[in-house]
């Protein structure tokens, strides 16, 4: 055999495939090697031999609302989606989107449950435990996850590690235009996934590490693969209790909806459905689009050559002949002039079965499903395997099914469909209107954990505000404080082993609006509890010495700024002027260089021992100026110091210590209600910056707060505080109906639109055009907070807005605690009609 028959007979044994057949499970998982960075090399489509290698490497991308946004929306989306088609790399490259259905993990709900903790308490956790399981039962209990895969071939994994980068990087940014976040998969991440496939009943933690593997010289394959596998011409088994089989889209029509990809994953189902897309580049797309039309007009060429033949020369040209003419034509068009791309779509469907029956209905659900939506599914017969490995992610595909489709219509299998909200470690608050699975959410992993309740009277919202406390206490070792403007917490309070501190005008519990915490003097701190042994308090003796001035100034210029909105709510008939905020900072000041004029060289103030100034110093202080005005605001001052509403004007006598406290100030009256909120305000503004210093967090609840926005000092103080408290590892929760007053103020309009967390309840009509145009809601999401029904609504987490839905079970000692709809506001009290 001479050289060139050498050469040729090579190149012909390179391009052969080469029929695997696998002696063991794990020799049929069609991975070769895998590395650390969550790169795979895999077997080539066919298994050919090549000089390159294939590698894939996955990425998990988030949902979002496309169902339930606006035409509008749905058309930018949709073009933004067909765009990052378009950019999609065609060089020897191909991706692949999967939607993977999976049960919940038992371990990971179990998880979830509240363990008895004996601080009896432990009754609620139980009630609390069983609605979380029949909220369970009630959903599909199924979790949905989205990922994109790509495989490319190169000569090494360098190469390839390089090429993944850029399209990482590429896909991260394009897909943040969606509100879609991207995350790369670790080793361990990407081989969870053929676990949690293969071994669907194993609710193990799984766990993989490589160089254990590696040492113990164990096949990395062992940790994924199943018991058994056996493969049948229209289905294949895993083990002895699981069947599957491949569907593959066969036919489409002349048009693909938007809905069909989310419809055919809605099935509560074990199921993977791909998405393999194979872009071609556009100079060998054009001559396929060429050959096409030639071929076409060559064919109805001769067509009329034999009517012409027959003397039939007015015939008309059929119409199947003239609908191919149009779409090739079509089609060309739209690669010259509308920027579309040709590209071969494979789309395969592997669902999973408990027996052979339920396997041929789930099958025919699908089938029928996709009928309705003018498409075909069919069975891969005698290819499951191939089906297989084509439909799970690992980046190749074996079976050659492929359609093709341009741009658009790729786009149109769209993959996005509803948003969940699953947080590791959240709290229960509600279930999606949409998908009905349960919203778990921790705040505390968004931007910001402040939030807002808002919604009509009658809405929920203290319903929703007293849930989440409950479930902070019950779950957490978090402190919970409350501000409680209608005194609507008390029995939730009480119940948990909380303390309801009463602040009204006959009431001996008193808190000193004057009160910066003993330690500030010394340290700049807000700590006030002094209590610990010996060596703690030498401790912070030696930490006092390093603070200087410069923070005692800065902590009394924040109480002096507190002292003019208190003044901005007292004095009355006007604003405070230049002159009235001069004159107030200046007695501040002055009030507080007394208090700490005992200081010692060193700035050592542990011998202090002087009380602490009260509204009373300060007053003394506006009475010893030589200005008129002076006299004037100490004059109106008074009252809230030497008259009948002076409960702010006292030392604090109250203990603070509880983590759980309830700040009741609906005796207050309308007269010192504000003024009463913001001398709480101060106050948790310490106990926060305590829990701070201690590392513990701070929830904050302000019922009303309406209240706060009255005027421009009080809502600037708020705003400030609202800035502190995430600062400081807190988080405050704004409980609400008035909207569209609090959106007068510019703070408030600032802290709704800045704040990561927002359950949005039913709306008033004027309210739904304020937070329609604030938080930019489309008119499909609107629907879910008019005229709805109690406990419903929309709850935004980060940059996802949900639908959900809260129906709390009333045969509760929780809902009794909880609810304040007339007859069910305590215990026993319930309406049994």
């Amino acid at each position: 055999m001479n050289k060139r028959s050498k050469k040729n007979a090579s190149n012909a044994f390179q391009q052969e495939t080469i029929l695997h057949i696998p002696r063991s499970v794990q020799a049929s998982i069609p991975i070769k090697k895998i590395y650390h960075d969550g790169i795979w090399e895999v077997a080539s489509n066919g298994i050919f031999l090549q000089r390159e290698y294939r590698f894939s490497k996955t990425w998990l991308f988030s949902d979002i609302n496309y169902q339930v946004t606006d035409y509008d929306e749905r058309s930018e989306l949709f073009s933004r989606l067909a765009a990052i088609y378009n950019a999609l790399p065609t060089d020897n490259t191909h991706t692949k989107i999967s939607i993977i259905n999976k049960k919940q993990n038992l371990q990971n709900f179990k998880a979830m449950l509240l363990p008895e903790q004996k601080d009896g308490l432990d009754k609620y956790r139980a009630e609390y435990n069983k609605m979380l399981l029949d909220k369970s039962a009630a959903g599909n209990n199924i979790i949905r996850e989205k990922y994109i895969t790509v495989s490319c071939e190169r000569k090494a994994i360098e190469e390839a590690r390089r090429t993944f980068a850029r399209i990482g990087s590429d896909l991260t940014a394009n897909f943040a235009q969606m509100g879609s976040i991207v995350q790369s998969l670790d080793i361990q991440e990407r081989l969870r996934i053929f676990h949690d496939f293969f071994r669907s009943n194993d609710d193990d933690h799984f766990r993989f590490d490589l160089e254990e593997y590696a040492h113990r010289g164990h096949d990395f394959r062992d940790t994924i693969c199943p018991d058994a596998i056996k493969f049948y011409s229209d289905h294949f088994e895993l083990g002895d209790d699981k069947y599957g089989r491949v569907l593959f889209l066969k036919d489409y029509g002349a048009t693909i909806k938007d809905g069909m990809i989310a419809e055919l994953a809605e099935m509560n189902k074990n199921l993977i459905l791909s998405i393999d897309i194979l872009p071609l580049a556009t100079d060998e797309a054009m001559k396929i689009a060429q050959r096409k039309i030639m071929a076409v007009e060559t064919d109805i060429t001769r067509w009329q050559m034999r009517q012409n033949e027959n003397n039939n020369f007015t015939a008309v040209i059929p119409y199947d002949k003239e609908q191919m003419r149009r779409e090739t034509k079509e089609f060309m068009t739209d690669l010259t002039s509308r920027d579309q791309r040709m590209m071969y779509v494979v789309l395969t469907i592997v669902h999973l079965a408990d027996s052979m029956e339920e396997l041929d209905n789930d099958t025919e659900t699908l089938k029928s499903t996709a009928a309705k939506r003018g498409c075909q599914l069919a069975t891969l017969t005698f290819q499951q395997e191939d089906g297989l490995n084509t439909a799970l992610p690992y980046g190749i595909r074996p079976i050659d099914t492929v359609r093709t489709l341009n741009t658009a219509a790729t786009a149109a299998l769209m993959p996005f469909a509803s948003q969940e909200i699953q947080h590791s470690g959240g709290i229960y608050y509600g279930l999606n209107a949409t998908s009905n699975n349960m919203i778990i959410c921790d705040r505390r992993t968004l931007l910001n954990a402040n939030g807002f309740i808002l919604g009509v009277s009658g809405s929920g919202k203290s319903f929703a505000a007293k849930e989440e406390i409950a479930s902070l206490i019950l779950s957490t070792q978090d402190d919970v404080l409350i501000i409680d403007p209608e005194n609507e917490f008390s029995p939730l309070v009480h119940a948990l082993g909380g303390e309801v501190i009463h602040v009204d005008v006959r009431s001996k519990n008193y808190i000193n609006a004057m009160d910066i915490g003993k330690a500030d003097r010394s340290t700049g701190d807000d700590e006030y509890d002094e209590d610990g042994d010996g060596e703690e308090k030498e401790e912070r003796n030696d930490r006092d010495s390093i603070f200087t001035n410069d923070t005692q100034k800065e902590r009394i210029a924040s109480k002096s700024e507190f002292i003019m909105s208190l003044c901005e709510q007292i004095i009355t008939n006007r604003t405070l002027g230049g002159k009235e905020q001069s004159l107030i900072d200046r007695c501040v000041r002055e009030v507080y260089e007394d208090y700490f004029s005992g200081k010692t060289s060193d700035n050592d103030f542990a011998s202090q021992t002087n009380d602490m100034p009260t509204l009373k110093d300060f007053r003394l202080k506006l009475l010893a100026q030589n200005e008129p005005l002076a006299h004037e605001i100490a004059l109106e001052l008074e009252i809230y110091t030497e008259g009948s509403l002076n409960i702010f004007a006292h030392q604090t006598n109250v203990d603070l210590s509880n983590r759980l406290i309830a700040f009741d100030i609906l005796e207050l009256g309308s007269q010192l209600k504000t003024v009463g909120m913001l001398i709480v305000l101060d106050a948790i503004m310490n106990r926060v910056s305590a829990n701070h210093q201690q590392g513990k967090r701070t929830w904050i609840v302000i019922d009303e707060i309406y209240l706060l926005f009255a005027n421009a000092y009080s809502s600037r103080f708020l705003e400030e505080s609202w800035k502190r408290f995430r600062k400081k590892g807190a988080a405050a929760t704004g409980v609400t109906q008035n909207i569209s007053d609090c959106l007068k103020s510019p703070s408030a309009r600032n802290m709704l639109s800045n704040s990561e967390f927002l359950i949005l309840l039913n709306q008033s009509p004027a309210d739904r055009i304020d937070l329609a145009e604030l938080l930019r809601i489309g008119d499909e999401e609107l629907q879910y907070i008019s005229n709805v029904g109690t406990g419903q609504g929309l709850i935004k987490v980060g940059s996802a807005m949900i639908p959900f839905k809260n129906d709390f079970p009333r045969n509760t000692e929780l809902y009794d605690l909880m609810t304040t709809k007339p007859g069910e506001s305590l215990i026993g009290g319930r309406d049994q009609t």
